[in-house]
């Protein structure tokens, strides 16, 4: 028997809801009486989207960002800096560098080496990554990675296998904490260390 107060359509609602990052037993509750007092109307408009999240959200067949065509807003802008590379772990790190005012083009990893978690070369997009390099020849390539172990070793791997590039590769000042994720770095943080970012 049950130990919920509430009825299971209801209580199931809660458990899904309670899977979202941040979101505890409470706010789950608090999320789902909410949405018992939306309009059937409303509540099926929701239902429409997320039985077509997978069908609608892809990834940008140039850099790996979200978009609902091939190209994604940034690689498909003609007043982007295509010569200027930024390379981030995961593209939920975009906004923050966008906030930034960079006006160059992404490149998004999908990780970072971690042997500790069987993370290896193949699980990362390295092959697109120079297949790039060589037939669009950018003038510089920015490592924005996260300036963890694991970030900083997979910069180190990057740049060794772009050494015989004629290309510039930075990485980013060090205005951004050591460890830290830059997908919760501030865009004046960012953009100080993408304005004082070394080579490599």
């Amino acid at each position: 028997m049950s130990n919920s107060y509430y009825p299971k359509e209801l209580e199931e609602l809660i458990s899904i809801l309670k899977e979202f990052p941040g979101i505890g037993q409470r706010g789950a509750e608090r999320i789902a009486f909410c949405m018992l007092r939306w309009p059937e109307d409303k509540l099926n408009f929701l239902g429409e989207k997320i039985s077509n999240f997978h069908k609608k959200i892809r990834k940008c067949q140039a850099c790996g960002n979200l978009c609902e065509n091939d190209l994604c807003r940034v690689c498909s802008d003609p007043k982007r800096d295509s010569s200027i590379i930024c390379i981030l772990e995961d593209y939920t790190q975009i906004p923050s560098i966008e906030k930034s005012g960079f006006k160059g083009v992404y490149h998004v990893l999908g990780g970072k080496l971690s042997p500790l978690e069987d993370k290896g070369t193949e699980t990362l997009s390295l092959e697109p990554l120079i297949n790039r390099i060589n037939s669009e020849k950018p003038a510089e390539i920015i490592l924005a990675l996260s300036h963890d172990v694991e970030g900083r070793a997979t910069s180190i791997y990057i740049a060794n296998l772009l050494k015989d590039k004629k290309i510039k590769i930075s990485t980013l000042a060090r205005g951004i904490p050591a460890g830290a994720d830059i997908s919760y770095v501030n865009s004046a943080t960012i953009t100080a260390a993408l304005d004082g970012r070394v080579s490599i």
